[in-house]
């Protein structure tokens, strides 16, 4: 997966630098390596360690620092001055997960049920964030937003 996000990279004319975080405290030493990379943008993956609160607040406040356009999976990035985030409507995940967990305890067995996946897939752009990046947002990017904060 990582050769392909690679060769993505190049037929865009851009270089791929990937960090791994595994822990808050490793943040600055990876925003040292964007910044001697001279990266220009953030997309931010999956990770359990990075959903937390304070690692979230942390990252926020780091791209701000770094004046790094960021794009997160979790609405809670956003929300917090973050300036993107594209993810799975978590509200309706754990409703599914417990419409699941009912016809468990109900008697089916759990392999005998289809696999799901999120439906709907949340867009919530930050515009306080964009001016403070100097970014103007495309009207036609806005209008597919599913919320806008301002």
């Amino acid at each position: 997966m990582e050769a392909d996000a690679h060769t993505a990279a190049r037929a865009f004319g851009r270089q791929l630098v990937m960090v791994t975080v595994d822990k808050v405290e490793e943040l600055n030493a990876a925003f040292s390596t964007l910044a001697s990379e001279h990266a220009d943008a953030l997309v931010v993956g999956a990770s359990p360690f990075l959903s937390s609160e304070e690692s979230i607040n942390r990252l926020v406040a780091l791209t701000l620092k770094n004046k790094l356009p960021a794009i997160h999976q979790y609405r809670e990035f956003a929300e917090a001055g973050g300036l993107v985030s594209y993810g799975a409507n978590y509200a309706e995940a754990s409703q599914q997960a417990g419409i699941y967990a009912g016809r468990i305890l109900k008697g089916e067995r759990p392999a005998d049920l289809p696999f799901q996946q999120s439906t709907k897939v949340e867009l919530i752009i930050n515009l306080r964030t964009a001016k403070l990046l100097g970014l103007t947002v495309p009207v036609s990017l806005l209008g597919l937003a599913d919320e806008v904060i301002e």
